[in-house]
């Protein structure tokens, strides 16, 4: 039978246009393409073994093969699989089969590369990638079960022959006639011929595959009988052949039969890690979504994770065809320190593989995969509470991203917060939980004070009358802190109260109408004070007034509930931003002997002179703040001490 040349299907045409110049990003695709159709072609003759008894597995094996061949520039992909005739050659090559072809290839050529309309998978345009590298393609196939072969030939351009051809065994050879560039020697697609860049390629994309991938490798060997003694040696050349994929998906095999050593194996060497992972998540989603999930958590956090939202992250593989590095639909940016896989033989990708599509199915696996990871750190907080405080340490931080930015989980992670306190020593923290489990009886908010360091709010004059009534108050000192509370207004049905804002309220009602007497004797008396401290301060501050919650100092500063505080404050000039002119409240402790002292100034000098002024500068250090003008304040202090 002699060639015949037909004309590809029209929409085969334009998408073999779009393939070879648009398509995909990385042209190194075209081989992750070629073996996972070599792949399902195997899987198929396995299968048709199974049924048919004139169907038999190779004398070798299953297997694919690649054959470089640098001097003729060709690279042949060699499959003992399933093989086609004659139909389906026209089935699976020169047409693509499916009435709403025309309307889809419409729509890709008008939409951007990130919205193409997924054709992968659906129509098999996998192998037309081969054109990007190639300038001719011949195909020899042979279908199982049948005698006779065919070659089907194209250069791409438009049309294609078909013939009659000899193949000793059922399966399938694909040759690509790399193209040359004029003047170039062949840098670019000298690479395809070359071990190095193969065997790189297959690492990469296709190292899980479930068949092996080989290889004619020659190496130079020392031959022994030609060799002289006291001679030079002599080398001769052996060729082997080497298979170039480990073929170990490890995701793929019960959770029961992987051993530890083997899951840190895997994890150093495809995260680049050189310490074991903490805690290792494996498990098969089944039902409406089903894929393979294996996560890790790290033992220590990277340099740049608080810095670097683009991290990399999960490993996307299909049918153990590797996708991409970092898939993001998969996991959300305050889980970005988790490290692993994620295979799914259903999931729906765009017609270059490179990118998902926006899809019910991708957003179920996402959900999942978060809901896995939460679920698993809760339980490490119940029973491993010494590996979770590690984790803590390492993560904490990024792991309070969550309650800003994920309102679907916000009360699985607000479980899963730590916190050091006035009652646990620095470095050690408690969770919301066990803080309500030590409340007082008579308490009904959850206390806390933010600052930049523990040793800040530790001594700062806000907690004197939560110390007096052991009442314990939670340090936020994280940056992330002033971002994470108003997310979490409440918990347990337990509101949070800043205690460096507003009014507290720390008195039981007997307590207060005891204190009520005092309070407005203490307010008449000291009215004076109060006025010429307005007077002094002036614009500097909002209010003046006496405080309930000062034992021990003189005075503080305070916030009004909805204003920012000195530390928001500090953290918006800090990151360039310009803060809003916010005036904060001067609180007196009425019971500090400086009040008496004051009251006799302003009885008898009618002023405070600079004594308003320190109290001011000395609030603002008490709580971590800058002074305007230290020189001035170090001056009144020796002043005041020289008695000036």
């Amino acid at each position: 039978m002699s060639a015949q040349t037909k004309t590809f299907q029209t929409e085969v045409s334009q998408l073999l246009d779009l393939v070879i110049h648009s398509l995909y990003s990385n042209k190194e695709i075209f081989l992750r393409e070629l073996i996972s159709n070599a792949s399902d072609a195997i899987d198929r003759a396995r299968f048709a073994a199974v049924s048919d008894s004139g169907i038999e597995e190779p004398a070798g094996g299953w297997k694919i093969k690649l054959i470089p061949d640098a001097e003729a520039k060709t690279l042949t992909i060699v499959d003992n699989g399933i093989g086609m005739n004659a139909e389906d050659l026209e089935a699976n090559i020169g047409t693509i089969a499916n009435s709403g072809t025309k309307a889809f290839l419409k729509e890709l050529a008008a939409a951007e590369a990130a919205d193409r309309p997924e054709l992968i998978g659906q129509f098999g345009v996998g192998f037309y990638a081969s054109f990007m590298v190639a300038d001719q393609v011949e195909l020899v196939t042979r279908k199982a079960g049948e005698d006779q072969a065919w070659k089907w030939t194209s250069s791409g351009d438009g049309t294609y022959e078909v013939e009659e051809a000899e193949r000793e065994a059922f399966g399938t050879s694909i040759t690509l006639h790399l193209k040359q560039e004029e003047g170039d020697e062949d840098a670019e697609t000298e690479d395809f011929t070359q071990e190095y860049k193969l065997r790189q390629i297959v690492k990469q994309y296709s190292d899980y595959i479930a068949f092996p991938v080989v290889m004619d490798v020659t190496r130079k060997e020392k031959d022994e009988e030609a060799s002289e003694e006291g001679e030079d040696p002599v080398y001769r050349d052996v060729t082997e052949e080497e298979t170039l994929n480990s073929m170990k998906a490890i995701w793929t095999r019960n959770k029961s039969e992987v051993e530890e050593e083997e899951y840190n194996q895997f994890y150093k060497g495809a995260f680049h890690d050189y310490e074991d992972p903490q805690e290792v998540i494996h498990w098969r989603a089944e039902g409406t979504t089903e894929f393979t999930g294996m996560l890790f958590l790290p033992s220590k956090a990277p340099f740049d994770l608080f810095y670097n939202e683009e991290a990399k992250g999960l490993h996307l593989y299909v049918k153990r065809v590797f996708i991409m590095n970092d898939c993001k639909e998969l996991l959300p940016s305050y889980l970005r320190f988790v490290r692993g896989v994620v295979d799914s033989s259903d999931l729906n990708l765009n017609v270059s593989r490179e990118i998902l599509q926006n899809n019910p199915l991708v957003r179920r696996i996402g959900k999942n995969v978060t809901s896995k990871v939460l679920s698993t750190l809760k339980t490490m907080q119940s029973k491993q509470p010494e590996e979770y405080a590690k984790f803590w340490a390492e993560f904490g931080r990024v792991l309070k991203e969550g309650m800003h930015v994920d309102f679907a989980n916000k009360d699985k992670i607000s479980h899963l917060l730590r916190f050091e306190s006035s009652k646990t020593e620095a470095g050690e923290t408690v969770n919301l939980k066990d803080y309500l489990d030590r409340m007082q009886p008579e308490q009904k908010e959850i206390y806390y004070l933010t600052g930049e360091s523990r040793e800040v709010v530790e001594n700062s004059p806000l907690l004197e009358a939560f110390r007096k009534k052991d009442l314990e108050v939670l340090f936020l000192t994280d940056t992330i802190d002033e971002w994470v509370i108003p997310a979490l207004t409440e918990y347990e049905e337990k509101p949070l109260k800043a205690i460096h804002r507003g009014q507290v309220d720390l008195d039981s009602e007997e307590e207060k109408q005891e204190k009520e007497e005092k309070r407005k004797e203490d307010e008449d008396l000291y009215k004076p004070v109060l006025e010429a401290l307005k007077a002094s301060l002036g614009d500097k501050i909002k209010d003046v007034r006496l405080s309930d919650r000062l034992t021990d100092s003189a005075s503080v500063l305070v916030a009004d509930d909805s204003g920012i505080d000195a530390n928001m404050e500090r953290m918006m000039k800090a990151m360039g931003q310009v803060a809003p002119e916010v005036k904060r409240t001067l609180e007196l402790n009425p019971e500090h002997a400086v009040m008496a002292k004051m009251k006799a100034m302003v009885e008898a000098e009618g002023s405070l002179d600079e004594y308003g002024e320190l109290l001011y500068d000395q609030a603002l250090l008490t709580e971590g703040s800058p002074l305007q003008n230290p020189a001035l304040f170090a001056q009144r202090v020796s002043n005041l001490m020289a008695g000036v």
